[in-house]
């Protein structure tokens, strides 16, 4: 072999080589890049799964001072109850005892107190409203209703 082509040989040999060299300088450029971007998605990842355990935290706070709510409202209803259960035996009592009470009882309510009482089943708090806008207006004491 000449001396040229051993010196074309090892050109190309070299070139070759710096061709692999570079090429692999590129992967490792783009596996660097890679791995910044995974590292950022990983401390996106963290701050969501860290504001997600903040809210949860949150919600659970918030639930249990409802769940105690909840129970203030019902043990206030139930002495509520209790109290009206009350209240009506003494009212049965009263009218067993006193004969104008159980007169005053017994007589049917006027006109105006029967139809304050009347109303239809409501399925909801938009039907209560409708109902209630549809009723006209309401008059003073002393005047009287135009029907």
């Amino acid at each position: 072999m000449s001396t040229l082509r051993q010196a074309l040989y090892g050109i190309a040999l070299l070139g070759a080589l710096a061709l692999l060299i570079w090429g692999q300088e590129q992967r490792i450029t783009v596996a660097e890049k890679n791995t910044e971007l995974a590292g950022k998605d990983i401390k996106i990842a963290r701050d969501e799964a860290d504001r997600l355990r903040a809210n949860l935290s949150t919600l659970q706070n918030t639930l249990n001072d409802e769940r105690i709510a909840q129970a203030a409202l019902r043990t206030q209803q139930d002495q509520l109850r209790q109290g009206l259960a009350k209240r009506e035996q003494t009212i049965e009592a009263l009218k067993r005892e006193n004969e104008d009470l159980r007169n005053w009882a017994d007589q049917p309510l006027p006109e105006l107190a029967r139809r304050l009482r009347e109303r239809p089943a409501f399925t909801g708090a938009d039907a209560y409203r409708q109902w209630l806008s549809g009723r006209g207006a309401l008059h003073p004491a002393g005047d009287k209703p135009t029907q």
